[in-house]
């Protein structure tokens, strides 16, 4: 399923109605239908229900004008409050208008203080609020009278369903200037909306139900959207199905190159994560003073010590080596618990740059490119980096503060200058092609902000790289390993550590496979 970022469902709703003849009245009318039936499904029915209506003058404002009729016709007591003057209602909510004030539906214009007030007693006797006060339209910071509206939502406790967006929520990016609505659910209209998966806004959409209204489906599937939602459908289609006479030197020789003293946590749970992901072969690459204690973690994982500069420090004297055992290998993955000494960086710049295989690079690998991002762009293969937004802010020069305000355009700008694909780690992890496709999944929870999560991604892209269909292995991992994180989070809740994810790989991926 694609995902629309505001102008681009603007441009699809004009292409419905200019270009396939689709009345922009039909798909607000199909839009009013869907909204009623998700207030029925929040407030359990809707008959004696008692409705608080918010709309603005625009369209959003419409379909929730239009939902009022058949709120009224299901029997509930609707009160509408509409933020603006009658003048400034777009010829779609003004016919809806005319029809709620034909119902004798009561409604009130926010002008006054009487107003005001008038709406604070009906919040205070209502079961419920329905959210038409903005929807994709915004952008910047709120008015006053508008902040104060959803303010007042919001503070009076009560269940809200938000239409397309909650109204003040950049349907974009997610941020929030100020406030916005806090929606129990929202019901998002022809395509789900880019930003909605973003926090802090996606805190506040609630439940996501998607309708498409009645657009062409062509429109929906246009190629030009490039933004694009990883869910199991996907997944399953991103996988090579095994044949019968596959051996584990095809099923994917996988290297991992980290650790350091203190860090043989992160490489090792990498390495395991490849394996689990069904990779053949595994075997991690560490300086040689980590090797006893490497044996010991790792069982069906190969160890190699390597030559160090300083106890548990890889350097500049484990790069031949390292280059030339990576040749037997289809992928490394470089970077788990390597750390941040100065020789190790200098090594892990040259081994990227000399490296004839395909590169994960992860972590503190990262590092050693910070404000030399550029240097990528020269790897022989288009490689793989997954970053958490620190370690992307900290690549690029930035603040994670200034990421958020706008990380799909800022990522993708990073992906073609670096011609790399970028893995995004957040609450919605997002991986980034140099031709500017981006995906996103909704599956993956909170309780998986623990430590190891990203080094057990980092391993099950990896593990992936061999069983997927070319260049698919980022987007078939960030699905794998978020759903093994659900799978977790059900057995163990907030409890949950990283290998619990890596035990559950191999049941997501069942989940997937066809036998």
């Amino acid at each position: 399923m694609k995902l629309a970022l505001a102008q681009e469902m603007r441009n699809i709703d004009k292409l419905a109605i200019n270009d396939f003849g689709v009345p922009e009245i039909v798909l607000m009318e199909n839009a009013s239908r869907e909204i009623a039936r998700g207030v029925e499904d929040m407030l359990s029915g809707l008959k004696g229900k008692r409705i608080c209506i918010l709309a603005g003058t625009g369209n959003n404002g419409g379909d929730a004008l239009a939902a009022a009729r058949h709120l009224a016709n299901a029997g509930s007591k609707v009160k509408i409050f509409i933020l603006g003057k009658q003048e400034k209602l777009t010829p779609s909510a003004k016919i809806n208008y005319d029809i709620v004030t034909n119902m004798e539906i009561e409604l009130h214009f926010l002008s006054t203080q009487k107003d005001w007030e008038k709406l604070k007693v009906v919040l205070k006797y209502s079961d419920g609020i329905l959210d038409g006060i903005m929807g994709t339209g915004f952008k910047g910071e709120l008015r006053e009278t508008t902040q104060r509206l959803i303010d007042m939502a919001n503070d009076s406790g009560l269940p809200i369903l938000a239409i397309d967006v909650p109204s003040g929520v950049d349907a974009d990016t997610g941020q929030i200037m100020g406030t916005a609505i806090q929606a129990a659910a929202t019901v998002t209209l022809g395509l789900p909306k880019w930003g909605t998966l973003f926090s802090p806004g996606a805190v506040n959409v609630g439940k996501l139900t998607v309708d498409g209204i009645g657009i062409p489906q062509v429109l929906l599937d246009d190629e030009d959207i490039q933004q694009e939602l990883v869910d199991k459908e996907m997944a399953k289609t991103l996988l090579i199905p095994r044949a019968m006479d596959v051996h584990k030197g095809t099923c994917g020789r996988i290297l991992v190159i980290g650790g350091s003293t203190g860090m043989t946590g992160a490489p090792s749970m990498t390495s395991m994560a490849a394996l689990r992901s069904g990779a053949g072969i595994v075997t991690l690459a560490a300086a040689e003073s980590l090797n006893d204690i490497l044996e010991v973690k790792l069982t069906e994982v190969m160890t190699l010590p390597m030559p160090e500069c300083e106890k548990g420090v890889l350097g500049l004297e484990a790069l031949d080596k390292l280059l030339e055992v990576s040749r037997d290998y289809h992928m490394a993955v470089i970077g788990p618990g390597i750390g941040r000494h100065e020789e190790t960086q200098k090594m892990v710049r040259e081994f990227v740059k000399k490296a004839e295989i395909p590169l994960l690079i992860d972590a503190d690998a990262l590092y050693a490119f910070r404000g030399q991002g550029e240097l990528l762009a020269d790897c022989k293969y288009i490689p793989i980096l997954t970053p958490h937004l620190g370690e992307l802010a900290t690549l690029l020069g930035k603040t994670v503060g200034e990421l958020r305000e706008n990380l799909l355009e800022i990522t993708r700008e990073a992906a073609e200058e670096f011609n790399a694909v970028i893995v995004a780690k957040s609450e919605c992890t997002i991986a980034v092609y140099p031709d500017g496709q981006a995906y996103a999944a909704t599956t993956g929870n909170s309780s998986m902000a623990t430590a190891g999560c990203g080094d057990v991604l980092a391993g099950t892209i990896g593990g992936l790289y061999k069983q997927t269909v070319e260049g698919m292995a980022p987007l078939a991992g960030l699905y794998i390993h978020s759903r093994a994180g659900d799978l977790a989070d059900d057995d163990l809740g907030h409890g949950l550590v990283a290998t619990d994810i890596i035990e559950r790989i191999p049941l997501a991926i069942k989940e997937l496979v066809i036998r």
